[in-house]
């Protein structure tokens, strides 16, 4: 047996996502440790916590919130993505493949909480 959000392909991306984001924040000096990497950790690791919380929750509208946090956590691990590149921490086409699925699981993402009602 599974649990719900287990289920929902958005969560899937999202624990994938973090996954990749993790990887790479390997490569950020140290003195990063405590600012960027703990941020971009801490960011792309909200997406699917929140996910996962909002879809144990009792009613949609609860949902909803908690989808508009995952999102919100998104775009935060986006712009976490460009500090990375201006400071040249990851190359052009490392921002670009993570940028790429971050803009598509963002698209999923705002459809999936317009669905909820």
């Amino acid at each position: 047996m599974k649990f719900k959000f287990e289920k929902l392909i958005i969560w899937q991306k999202a624990m994938d996502f973090g996954e990749e984001l993790y990887k790479i924040t390997k490569k950020f000096p140290k003195r990063e440790m405590y600012n960027l990497t703990s941020q971009t950790s801490r960011a792309v690791d909200s997406i699917a916590l929140n996910i996962s919380e909002g879809s144990i929750g009792q009613t949609n509208p609860e949902f909803k919130r908690f989808m508009g946090y995952a999102i919100r956590s998104l775009a935060e691990a986006v712009t976490c993505l460009h500090k990375a590149k201006r400071r040249e921490y990851i190359s052009n086409e490392e921002f670009d493949k993570h940028y790429s699925k971050s803009f598509e699981l963002m698209n999923m993402m705002i459809a999936f909480k317009k669905k909820i009602k």
